[in-house]
């Protein structure tokens, strides 16, 4: 592992479940791997793990994440590499819940070590502000809230930020996802909105894509099928968390 000590965590957190943001975590952590980033892809989701799937790397790990943490397995041998993605690796959460878990100081140094080999690592918190919530966001240098346009996912958003408060100034981050075509006209109101109740800068628009389910389906990355929809909207995203100038995606 090269000895970076610049690594950056990011939590991935949404009030409420189907917002897409396991799909959105590895959408963007395969962009920053293709970019020639050394990426993590940390699911924190114990017992519903689901990041494997949305990169294409089912049933690979052995090991998870509460073995490192726990000094039971080193972090080298418990991620797992994409065959097919130079660079993108991936920790999985355990399949069921073991007591007594993961604390939040071990999940601390965890991620200190995580930040000496990888230049980000992506938390793919469990929905809700539950425990696994706490112990995503407990060590993340920032945080990205995912949200959708609808009403109800809007209002989780906000009370999520209102659990991010220890997040300081530009540490914190909204993305509206799965933007619909239909939603053109309304969306730019809509989006506004959801920025100004969040309060939180935004750091990208994703739109709705069909592709998606078919690349989850074949166990493909989305990003090595596709260059449209979805797939830049990650490679755009995936080049603001990098320092980057770009343009917010016009959704056709």
């Amino acid at each position: 592992m090269s000895m970076s000590a610049k690594g950056q965590c990011i939590a991935v957190v949404s009030g409420k479940g189907g917002t897409g943001k396991t799909s959105f975590a590895a959408g963007v952590g395969t962009a920053l791997a293709m970019s020639g980033c050394r990426v993590l892809c940390l699911d924190c989701d114990v017992g519903l793990r689901n990041l494997d799937l949305a990169l294409g790397l089912s049933d690979r790990a052995l090991m998870d994440f509460s073995d490192v943490a726990r000094r039971r397995c080193p972090l080298e041998m418990a991620v797992v590499e994409h065959p097919n993605v130079p660079g993108l690796f991936l920790l999985t959460a355990p399949a069921r819940l073991r007591s007594p878990m993961v604390t939040e100081r071990e999940m601390t140094e965890l991620l200190k070590e995580i930040r000496q080999g990888f230049d980000f690592c992506l938390l793919d918190a469990p929905a809700g502000l539950g425990s696994g919530f706490r112990l995503a966001t407990c060590a993340a240098d920032r945080a990205v809230v995912v949200t959708t346009t609808d009403a109800s996912s809007l209002r989780d958003a906000q009370h999520t930020v209102m659990e991010l408060s220890s997040f300081g100034a530009g540490k914190l981050h909204l993305v509206v996802n799965r933007v619909r075509k239909k939603m053109l006209r309304s969306m730019h109101a809509t989006i506004d909105d959801a920025i100004d109740k969040a309060g939180l800068p935004l750091l990208g628009v994703v739109p709705e894509d069909d592709n998606l389910p078919l690349s989850l389906h074949q166990g493909v990355p989305l990003l090595l099928g596709s260059h449209q929809n979805a797939a830049m909207a990650y490679r755009n995203i995936a080049k603001r968390l990098q320092g980057g100038r770009v343009p917010l995606l016009r959704i056709r």
